[in-house]
């Protein structure tokens, strides 16, 4: 919750700052400024790159805010590390009360937890000490060193003066006491707002983790050949979907038949996520190439088949009448109107469609790969390396958003009538 507000704070405060300074320069006053709605036109609203500039900033920030990281200046607050004390009062079966005095030292993220000791002073309640790592709770059972024990009917009842229970917590400051049912101490330093490195590393980390991997690889493969091969199996999932959705597509989208024959096959295919069929395409295809690219195969399809459809349902039926009236034949209206009028919903579908493969490769090479992006990230994950969980999260991203920015560019150059009546 925190880090949405702090989120929405700085979109805002971008938002209003962008503005305010556009709106001391010189208004454009032509007749794309003037446009405020789409119907249909992607040329009306274009998205503004000093707010993409600011948003990738913005996520830095936040990062780098939330993990304590060296390349920036400020932080929110972070976990107590320290020395703090707290006083705890044991009550005897006789019911008697003494006081001792528990000092707590505090470590930091990664660093090792040394134990200590301190003087146990008197009475039958010994002083103690407590050795914590930050963020993380630790267990004090107080009877080991005092006279008077548990068994024997002996408790805590106050923490710093404050009355307290099984099951209650007093708040000493720089973290929260609170006694189990059993009635042991346990002590939580705060934790603040930093986030611990195992749950996401400062960004330097991951910088440096990709440079280590870069250079000496990761099970026993070289970072370029764990991307490419999520690549090649993508890319391959891919063209094998869209060769054979889009034909079926346009099928269905001529032919009343082909349309009622598949689709109820397509309808009730299209919302099953492919994670679903990883157990039967393991049991059909096996655990290797085959099955994985017959996963992305599937999660492609799909998208495909609909794209193609709906390209071809939308096309304007005044331009087929037109191509008739001109004496064109079916095979030309095929080639000149619906071809052309069908290929922009095709590529956004396309767009989709390999978003979604490689949303899917992580998953396709959960079983039996030794290598890809996917694996790696999975092999990582065993072993709480959450720095190259994030570096290959990354990259997947970079890659998935460099492929997108590929086909819109070539849609711009095969399709320059989309938008366009």
């Amino acid at each position: 919750m925190t880090v949405l507000l702090f989120y929405a704070a700085l979109f805002a405060g971008a938002f209003f700052l962008v503005k305010l300074i556009r709106r001391s320069m010189q208004a454009r006053q032509d007749f794309t400024s003037l446009k405020t709605v789409t119907f249909g036109d992607e040329s009306a609203v274009r998205p503004d790159r000093a707010a993409s500039i600011i948003s990738v900033l913005v996520i830095f920030i936040i990062w780098a805010a939330f993990t304590g990281s060296k390349l920036l200046p400020l932080h929110v607050p972070g976990p107590f590390i320290g020395e703090t004390s707290f006083t705890y009062t044991l009550e005897n079966a006789e019911g008697t009360t003494d006081d001792a005095e528990v000092t707590v030292r505090v470590f930091g993220f990664g660093e090792d937890v040394q134990k200590f000791e301190v003087e146990a002073g008197e009475g039958f309640a010994s002083n103690d000490a407590l050795a914590a790592q930050a963020g993380r709770s630790t267990t004090l059972l107080f009877d080991k060193n005092d006279e008077a024990k548990r068994k024997e009917g002996a408790s805590i009842v106050a923490i710093d003066g404050q009355s307290i229970a099984a099951g209650g917590s007093v708040d000493t400051g720089d973290g929260t006491v609170a006694l189990t049912g059993k009635g042991a101490i346990s002590f939580t330093p705060h934790q603040g707002l930093q986030m611990n490195p195992i749950w996401l590393p400062a960004p330097e980390t991951v910088v440096a983790r990709f440079f280590e991997i870069a250079s000496e690889g990761y099970q026993n493969f070289s970072l370029w050949q764990h991307l490419g091969w999520s690549l090649t199996r993508v890319i391959a999932g891919f063209v094998t979907g869209a060769l054979v959705g889009i034909p079926l597509g346009y099928a269905m989208g001529l032919s009343g038949w082909f349309r009622g024959w598949f689709d109820p096959i397509v309808e009730f295919m299209r919302p099953v996520p492919p994670l679903a069929l990883i157990p039967l395409v393991i049991i059909w295809f096996g655990i290797w190439e085959t099955g994985k690219i017959v996963l992305l195969f599937l999660a492609a399809l799909w998208i495909m088949t609909i794209a193609a459809r709906a390209g071809v349902s939308g096309v304007n039926i005044s331009k087929i009448h037109a191509a008739y009236s001109l004496g064109a034949s079916k095979w030309q209206i095929m080639r000149h109107v619906i071809v052309p009028n069908s290929l922009p919903e095709i590529f956004t579908g396309a767009r989709v469609a390999m978003g979604v493969c490689w949303g899917t490769v992580v998953a396709a090479e959960l079983v039996a790969a030794q290598k890809g992006a996917g694996m790696m990230i999975i092999a990582a994950s065993k072993f709480q390396l959450t720095d190259i969980v994030i570096m290959g999260i990354v990259l997947i991203g970079i890659i998935g958003y460099g492929i997108d920015i590929l086909m819109r560019k070539a849609e711009d150059f095969l399709v320059p009538w989309k938008g366009r009546s």
